[in-house]
């Protein structure tokens, strides 16, 4: 709903808008998660983190905030017009570097326990097989019973936790019905699959040079 009135704007600013710049922060930082995929997801969390926000600096500055909306005039928000430059210096700080100062925070907190976690143990199968992946044919077979392969080198890529499983194979191969590979697609800029989507992953190691195939082992 678009704000009608001075009053609903306010509203919007203070409740909204500190959760908004927060969760663009973290996101920009660790990416997307899962469950917040979905717009109702996001902005229940964005909601829910401005009022949290709200709280705490209700209780930390309310008294002074408040002084400082009222102002001199008559009008629950006069502050704004008597002193509109420290409104705003309110404003960036409360809506904008707060927020944004938390989500930095937090990012910083999930890749030190991240960085412990890959020291000592991969937090998934997915991140373990790839975690030290050296070059190699890839092949899978999909929920819908096809085969698809290419090759995981140097450009290829795989997502780690807490991202979904995907992977960028560099490479896509011809794939016969029952599995086995075919030759490299011309012209192939590469393969993306989603973990989501597949039933069985499997690799090969390279072949030899003198059996062909030097255009990715090279």
């Amino acid at each position: 709903m678009t704000p009608s009135t001075v009053q609903q704007l306010a509203i919007l600013v203070l409740l909204v808008l500190p959760g908004t710049s927060y969760l663009f922060a973290r996101e920009r930082l660790l990416g997307v998660r899962e469950a917040e995929q979905e717009a109702t997801n996001r902005f229940l969390r964005a909601l829910g983190v401005g009022v949290l926000l709200d709280a705490v600096y209700l209780i930390a500055a309310g008294p002074q905030l408040v002084r400082l909306l009222r102002g001199d005039g008559a009008g629950s928000l006069a502050g704004v017009v008597d002193r509109p430059r420290a409104v705003g210096l309110w404003l960036l700080l409360l809506v904008v570097v707060l927020p944004t100062l938390v989500a930095w925070a937090e990012a910083a907190r999930v890749r030190r326990r991240r960085a412990a976690v890959l020291d000592h143990q991969a937090p998934t199968a997915w991140d373990a097989v790839f975690m030290d992946r050296g070059a190699c044919f890839v092949r899978v077979r999909l929920k819908n019973g096809g085969w698809a392969g290419g090759w995981y080198g140097t450009r290829s890529r795989a997502s780690i936790y807490p991202q979904p499983g995907d992977l960028f194979l560099e490479s896509q191969y011809h794939m016969e019905p029952g599995g086995a590979f075919g030759p490299r697609m011309p012209g192939t800029g590469g393969l993306y699959l989603r973990a989501a989507d597949v039933d069985l992953v499997e690799f090969y190691e390279p072949r030899p040079r003198s059996q062909g195939d030097t255009d990715d082992r090279a």
